[in-house]
């Protein structure tokens, strides 16, 4: 009866959604007359947002390859569920703690359900934007509790980021919040993300990877970690390239306009600190093992997104390579320090999106050249500490950093803690060995390497 009490309940919260008034610009009508260049721009941010949305696919191939086949099912379906149920709980209350009126700068508080004045075409456009976003960051955390986390645990938490813990902290910086607010340089800046969506994303993540602990046979009984290599690593080269092209939608797209050629100089930096992290990661790790190794490579790409990112429009092409140089180390002492600290993480996710996530938003108060606004060609403009901007842009990014931090891990933490508390968030040892495949899912990624008794 339970079960049906929750389903009826939240039949009639759809139906309060889908019976909103209507009003707002529904038709694109009156944006038109006051700006006929208008439709450039909305088709330049929705392919952009197309391509970050094909981004789930890049990020379900790194993660299924990175882990071990008998996992693979149950990777793919968290990426389906972070964009499918992402998607409605965003509708519901997501985007409206966004971008709804702001209350003490902490959150907004209106748009419920895209209704009232919510139904414009300008509100669905940057709804669609912010929807992709948020997804990522949820999707971000997966991996980094992958192998190991009951299905409706993941279902929970995934839902509990989408729409509360992202938008929060996406409030503060992009919805009018307190850190957009700060008083030191233009206040706390985060062009496309390297914060607001992949440190938040991989600080949960290191949450939810300490609360879970460590997969069976990770650590030895003299404590050293051991390799558990992935199943299929040609699938996770594939989606690095797929997550490097939706990349350029995830920054470029940010200028939110297609007649802001600022977009060669975003993409020019997401391209060089892509590359010149890989490269340093793929060194590192060669002098230390003699080895030309793949994946840390791969990852080396990602990190140098992750970092590029917030200030991809605000920096020349060489101190995107620095930027990215940075990044390339920040990734390979990461995953040495997790291990150090008995922290698993099976594909790199906290070492990639959250610290780097976090080098990302402070390298903006060190390297912005003052050549380019907040998403704006005309002044004031963005200048940081190597430019003669002094340390005041740099401490709003620190300041930033920081409440990230605190609220990510913090919130992160709690929610699974509660979730551990209420449901038990971890598989059986036993079927943690046979594969979350076909214990939760019935359906193993390659049916031929299984005998299923009936």
């Amino acid at each position: 009866m339970g079960r049906w009490r929750f389903f009826s309940v939240l039949f009639l919260f759809l139906m309060l959604g889908c019976g909103l008034a209507i009003a707002g610009d529904p038709t694109g009508a009156q944006a038109l007359k006051a700006d006929p260049g208008k439709p450039v721009d909305f088709v330049w941010v929705l392919i952009c947002a197309f391509l970050v949305m094909f981004m789930q696919a890049g990020f379900a191939c790194v993660e299924a390859g990175f882990c071990r086949a008998k996992n693979a099912t149950n990777l793919l379906m968290k990426n389906l569920m972070d964009f499918c149920i992402g998607s409605l709980v965003f509708w519901a209350v997501g985007y409206a703690f966004i971008m709804g009126s702001d209350w003490h700068g902490l959150i907004g508080l209106s748009g419920f359900f895209l209704g009232g004045d919510g139904y414009d075409v300008d509100n669905y456009l940057s709804f669609f934007w912010q929807l992709v976003f948020a997804a990522t960051a949820a999707t971000i955390v997966s991996g980094a509790v992958a192998e190991r986390i009951k299905f409706k645990a993941y279902f929970l938490y995934s839902m509990a980021i989408v729409s509360l813990i992202y938008p929060v902290y996406a409030h503060w910086v992009w919805g009018g919040g307190w850190l957009s607010g700060l008083k030191f340089g233009l206040g706390h800046l985060d062009f496309a993300g390297s914060g607001v969506v992949h440190a938040v994303g991989g600080i949960v993540a290191l949450a939810g990877a300490i609360v879970l602990g460590p997969r069976y046979g990770k650590f030895g009984r003299d404590g050293k970690p051991r390799a558990i290599p992935g199943h299929n690593i040609p699938l996770a080269a594939l989606g690095v390239f797929i997550l490097w092209f939706g990349w350029y939608g995830f920054n470029c797209g940010s200028t939110f306009s297609a007649h802001h050629l600022r977009i060669s100089v975003v993409a020019v930096n997401t391209t060089l600190a892509a590359a010149a992290a890989a490269v340093t990661a793929m060194l590192i790790v060669l002098a230390k093992t003699k080895k030309f190794d793949l994946g840390m490579s791969l990852n080396g790409v990602l990190a140098g997104l992750v970092a590029i990112t917030a200030p991809c429009a605000w920096v020349e092409a060489w101190a995107a390579v620095v930027i990215g140089i940075i990044a390339g180390f920040i990734l390979v002492g990461g995953v040495y320090l997790l291990e150090a600290l008995k922290i698993d993480d099976p594909v790199g996710a906290v070492p990639v999106h959250g610290f780097n996530g976090l080098w990302g938003v402070i390298a903006v108060g060190i390297f912005a050249d003052g050549t380019y606004g907040n998403y704006s060609i005309e002044p004031p403009f963005v200048k940081g500490l190597l430019y003669g901007g002094g340390v005041d842009q740099l401490i709003a990014q620190l300041i930033g950093a920081g409440a990230l931090f605190i609220w990510a891990f913090g919130a992160g933490y709690i929610l699974f803690k509660v979730l551990d508390i209420l449901i038990g968030i971890r598989i059986d040892p036993r079927e943690e060995i046979q594969g979350v495949d076909l214990v939760e899912h019935g359906t193993p990624a390659y049916p031929e390497f299984y005998v299923i008794r009936r």
